[in-house]
């Protein structure tokens, strides 16, 4: 059946789009992927029915934002739990996320999913004020909270660290010092800019070869814990420097939510497995795309991870921390919510604008698996600004 419905310009005139209604793909019949391994930082899902400030005090439905984490693993991709994408320091605070965590490393180990955990310093209020050894007490904290519910950690970056480091050095020491009291390696995570302002000159340098030399520095002097490295810089060019000039041992996870399709595939010379926001919104493509890349069938790696592109790219358009948005509005189209309200008020974030082309684009890629719900869903949403 063929769905049509009316979506808005810049400008409020209206046109025709007729949906192309494809699906990726018959779902991945893999539990797990053997050539690659891929995290998908999960979103969560607010209660609406709660009658607080959303800012202040926001809720979450454990059901549904425990039930996603399920269809996750179900898919045979790991789960990145309490990331940016969980807006990690953007509406959920530490209390939350420790209960967030709790209850998800429950629920992996009861089916076996693989899960990792933001680990971060959201306790501290950043400035100037705050000393090294503030920082790394709340990195401690965290770190034991995590290892003690039997999660991974990812070691997030730090915005009260980047307030109060002087220089490269400060950040050597507070990592260093990290690293060394960990019981099991850990994932480090480089967050840009762009992602979030509050981390500009991380590492202690603007310059991202000069602060990829700082990172380095920790990675090769404490070589047995760490895992991999997650770098969000969008900037694949930097990603494969780094990746080439790791310890051998120590795995490259993309954060680029522009240009994951290569950098999964790889080059002659290696590859980075992957720790992405998008792979919530596009979760059965990129399964599909992992399946086929585990057969060898490069032309439908290709394929089916291409069409996600464009999608991706508008999602995660300026601002850039804006995306979780977009991410919580393919999980209401897909039906996976029954709502679009997001913590903090974030559905809010984008115009609908913004959101119309969304919707063209995720069908287009083909991961509006119910068409009819879909439209339905975009129509409501629609009619909230008078198109009817």
């Amino acid at each position: 059946m063929a769905y049509t419905l009316k979506l808005p310009r810049q400008g409020g005139s209206l046109y025709p789009y007729r949906l192309k209604g494809d699906t990726p793909v018959t779902l991945p019949q893999k539990k797990s992927f053997h050539k690659r391994t891929a995290f998908a930082a999960a979103h969560v899902v607010c209660d609406p029915f709660t009658d607080a400030d959303p800012v202040t005090n926001p809720h979450i439905d454990w059901e549904a934002t425990l039930q996603y984490r399920h269809y996750l693993w179900s898919l045979g991709l790991a789960v990145a739990e309490a990331m940016d994408t969980a807006q990690r320091g953007m509406g959920l605070h530490w209390e939350q996320a420790r209960e967030l965590i709790r209850r998800s490393v429950k629920e992996a180990h009861a089916v076996g999913g693989r899960i990792a955990c933001g680990v971060g310093t959201d306790q501290l209020e950043p400035s100037a004020a705050v000393t090294l050894a503030d920082v790394e007490r709340a990195y401690e904290e965290q770190c034991e909270w995590v290892e003690a519910a039997g999660g991974q950690i990812i070691l997030m970056a730090s915005r009260a660290l980047a307030a109060c480091a002087k220089g490269p050095e400060d950040y050597e020491q507070v990592y260093g010092n990290l690293l060394r009291r960990v019981s099991r390696p850990v994932i480090l995570h480089w967050l840009g800019e762009m992602f979030d302002p509050k981390l500009k000159g991380y590492w202690g340098h603007e310059n991202p070869d000069e602060a990829m030399k700082v990172c380095l520095r920790v990675i090769h002097e404490n070589p047995q814990k760490v895992d991999g490295i997650k770098i969000s810089l969008l900037d694949a060019d930097a990603e494969i420097r780094m990746r080439r000039l790791l310890p051998e041992h120590v795995r490259m996870y993309t954060g680029d939510d522009f240009h994951y399709p290569s950098l999964i595939r790889g080059d002659e010379h290696g590859y980075s497995h992957a720790l992405l926001g998008i792979f919530d919104g596009i979760a059965p493509a990129a399964a599909t795309a992992l399946e086929a890349l585990d057969e060898g069938n490069l032309n439908r790696y290709d394929a089916v991870m291409e069409k996600t592109v464009p999608l991706s790219r508008h999602i995660f358009q300026q601002p850039t921390y804006a995306y979780k948005t977009g991410i919580v509005f393919l999980a209401y189209l897909n039906g996976h919510q029954s709502h679009f309200r997001m913590i903090g008020g974030a559905e809010g974030h984008r115009s609908v604008i913004h959101l119309a082309k969304m919707f063209e684009l995720a069908d287009q890629a083909g991961v509006l698996l119910q068409p009819e719900l879909a439209v339905e869903r975009m129509r409501l949403v629609l009619a909230q600004v008078g198109i009817r």
